[in-house]
């Protein structure tokens, strides 16, 4: 980024390479829609690039990159989330969610169930839970990048992160108790 900040836009092409798949991945999650997803991350890129001179390079880029994606995220959900039914993130998934080279149909539709039933389980947690989650299986985040994220302490973010997963599982055993 500070080679962006110094005039080398160009450099800017590698850090949407190496980002925009797990910000595309998280913000799917979040937002419960393939091409809304889509849009949030190229959002994101967009504004951090605008942004670029706001940049403090005392601090990590990709902290700075995910606070700007669930800043995004948070206002799109906001307008969508009059429009969203359960089949609408059922939907969601996109062509790497089609049967693999060598998957069956059978195995393929079994995948993209499981799939949909994790993003439902996810939207009912609370949002710092469901957020912290997506950041760190989705994005690989480390807790302390996640703690710089979401504004909160390192032990804040573990917590977030037990107390999803314990809620996660809680709430995917009901799921499946119901769809089975």
């Amino acid at each position: 980024m500070q080679q962006v900040q110094a005039g080398r836009h160009a450099a800017f092409e590698e850090l949407v390479a190496r980002y925009r798949p797990a910000l595309v991945r998280v913000a799917v999650s979040k937002l419960g829609d393939r091409g809304l997803g889509e849009d949030a991350a190229q959002e994101t890129l967009l504004a951090a690039f605008a942004a670029r001179h706001t940049f403090n390079p005392r601090y990590s880029f990709r902290t700075w990159l995910w606070t700007i994606l669930l800043r995004l995220c948070a206002l799109q959900w906001k307008k969508q989330r009059a429009r969203w039914t359960s089949q609408s993130i059922g939907n969601s998934l996109g062509a790497e969610e089609l049967p693999a080279t060598g998957e069956s149909a059978l195995d393929g539709l079994l995948r993209h169930e499981r799939s949909a039933l994790l993003l439902r389980a996810l939207a009912a947690l609370p949002e710092p839970q469901a957020d912290a989650l997506r950041l760190r299986f989705f994005a690989g985040l480390s807790y302390d990048e996640i703690a710089a994220t979401m504004g909160s302490s390192v032990s804040g973010a573990k917590q977030r992160v037990k107390h999803g997963l314990e809620r996660l599982a809680e709430r995917l055993r009901t799921l499946q108790g119901v769809e089975s």
